[in-house]
């Protein structure tokens, strides 16, 4: 429920956070004057009057887009003074995402979640559970003669990944391990013995690391989600391609994290029932064709 306050209540309001952001920004009552086309005598009186009377719309506005402050707080209808474009600009950002395997950026985010419970939902198998190999093989169109440096620099950044101090909970849609598994689609040009050797890297990996790491498969004819990760109480980011959605508004992070969780209770395979479904999809490569 909003709380009301009576006119005077408002107007003193608007006179005190006038006069706050004024010296704020080390600006005059000449020098505002000027910069919103009145006199003198109006800022003044705006500063210094004892009534219940508001100024109209438009000098509300001038005064509040020369301040470079927001005229709802003027107005005291919020307790935030940036601009809705400032809010904007802190809550969301397009951040360019480089086709490579722990970039700058992610590095980073995970280093300041570290001890908070990371979600994931990748846009394949995660890069931190896979097998040299298996990133040579994805990796190497796109990074050319720099696959052996890149991906020995990244597998430190997804070694101190694995061993930072964060829960790692990721949802992973059912039909990706099985494409992987049989050499479909995405995987269809990837080998038989790369395809073994990641299942059993899964395997070990996931019953070595739970239940700090915990992995679940959702069946996508039931629930959708897009690539994103969410790290802890602090960033929401969904990855487009070529750039990554980061949120850091506490409303956005929460429903993102709620639609993860959403996601956790729809899996169609537990983190506990994978081991098993990974064996099964095993035995799938090694046998008969």
């Amino acid at each position: 429920m909003r709380y009301k306050i009576d006119k005077r209540q408002r107007a003193d309001l608007f006179r005190s956070r006038l006069a706050e952001a004024m010296r704020d920004r080390q600006i005059n009552q000449s020098a505002l004057a000027r910069d919103i086309g009145v006199d003198r005598s109006t800022i003044s009186q705006l500063l210094k009057g004892t009534g219940a009377r508001l100024p109209n719309a438009q000098v509300v506005g001038e005064c509040a887009a020369a301040l470079g402050i927001s005229a709802d707080w003027l107005l005291g209808l919020t307790d935030r003074a940036e601009t809705a474009a400032d809010i904007l600009a802190t809550s969301l950002k397009l951040t360019e995402a480089p086709r490579a395997l722990v970039d700058e950026q992610i590095f980073q985010w995970h280093k300041e979640a570290a001890g908070y419970k990371i979600r994931h939902v990748p846009a394949a198998l995660p890069d931190m559970l896979k097998t040299r190999a298996l990133l040579e093989w994805e990796y190497a169109p796109h990074l050319g003669r720099s696959t052996d440096q890149a991906i020995g620099a990244s597998q430190d950044r997804l070694k101190w990944m694995r061993d930072a101090p964060s829960d790692y909970e990721i949802a992973l849609p059912l039909y990706e391990l099985q494409s992987f598994a049989r050499g479909e689609g995405y995987y269809r040009d990837l080998p038989p013995d790369i395809r073994a050797a990641q299942i059993e890297r899964l395997i070990e990996v996931t019953r070595q690391l739970y239940p700090r790491l915990r992995m679940y498969l959702y069946d996508a004819r039931r629930v959708y989600s897009a690539p994103v990760t969410i790290f802890g109480p602090l960033l929401a980011v969904i990855y487009i391609g070529r750039n990554y959605m980061a949120f850091r508004d506490t409303e956005r992070v929460q429903a993102l994290t709620g639609h993860f969780d959403h996601l956790v209770r729809e899996a169609a395979v537990s983190a506990r029932q994978l081991p098993e479904m990974l064996e099964l999809l095993s035995a799938e490569i090694s046998g008969p064709a």
